[in-house]
């Protein structure tokens, strides 16, 4: 039931983001591809069986009206490759520099296995939903932003915009 409401968010968002199909290329349009990375992630509390080296690879599409998709591939706290898809929304946090901003993005996260599958909330076969607030800064293409991972950890990450 919990997976159902999951695809049931994920759906309601992207209606939300996809209102035309037929839409030109991004950078006709406003709309922003983003490649992201992030080197390693800081847990707040030490566990030995973290693994030292915690990475993640993504891609995100943001939309001039600031809603926007993504995914994400890394490799969690314990060693196995996970996914993540998502959806969010981006603010600017002032008006006196624009640059700052607030996301959050809310999706399914996918790969915490035996022995692990505790180790985030409502977790059925490897697949739970997921939430991550972020605050980063933006200058022209690239941007940087600390992304919160409950009370478990935070990662810094890099996004370069390919398309805009």
């Amino acid at each position: 039931m919990r997976l159902i409401s999951c695809f049931a968010a994920l759906a309601v968002a992207h209606s939300a983001i996809a209102t035309d199909t037929s839409a030109p290329e991004p950078a006709a349009t406003g709309n922003i591809v983003m490649i992201q990375a992030s080197p390693d992630v800081h847990h707040y509390h030490s566990n030995p069986e973290h693994v030292d080296w915690s990475w993640m690879v993504g891609i995100e599409w943001q939309r001039p009206s600031n809603w926007l998709l993504g995914f994400a591939y890394f490799n969690n706290s314990f060693g196995q490759k996970s996914q993540y898809y998502y959806a969010g929304y981006r603010w600017k946090l002032s008006d006196r520099d624009p640059n700052w901003y607030l996301k959050l993005t809310g999706g399914l996260v996918h790969g915490y296995k035996e022995p692990y599958e505790d180790k985030v909330p409502y977790n059925h076969n490897g697949y739970s939903p997921g939430v991550v607030p972020a605050l980063g800064y933006k200058w022209s293409r690239w941007s940087a932003q600390v992304n919160f991972f409950g009370t478990a950890a935070f990662g810094i990450s890099v996004g370069y915009d390919l398309l805009r």
